[in-house]
């Protein structure tokens, strides 16, 4: 079964830190660069992070410096490390492969006030 689920958002203040996790169904992880991506209120989705099946990771100019994604191919993880963050950042945050080929799951809601 296919299935990605994204979870740890919340509210936080500006400046502060989150920590997101995807859980990946074994097919998807196992040979796909993953990847997180955002879509604010009225925006549409962006890729935030992408990270390839070694290791080797790419971010947005927006997060350079702020985020890290990293992955755990043991346990079909990825994570999004995020610090000091900004409202700007506010939205729901996916993963899914990159370029995402599978369907995408609920995301998780993440909330940064000024």
């Amino acid at each position: 079964q296919v299935q990605l689920v994204e979870s740890g958002g919340g509210l936080v203040q500006a400046g502060g830190s989150l920590r997101l996790s995807c859980a990946a169904s074994k097919s998807i992880f196992m040979f796909n660069t993953m990847a997180w991506f955002r879509q604010a209120p009225g925006k549409s989705r962006e890729l935030v992070a992408h990270i390839g099946t070694i290791g080797t990771a790419n971010y947005a100019n927006a997060v350079k410096g702020r985020f890290t994604v990293s992955r755990d191919n043991a346990k079909n993880t990825v994570y999004l490390q995020m610090n000091n963050l900004k409202p700007e950042d506010t939205g729901v945050y996916y993963c899914n492969s990159f370029p995402d080929k599978f369907p995408w799951g609920q995301g998780t809601q993440v909330t940064v006030s000024s």
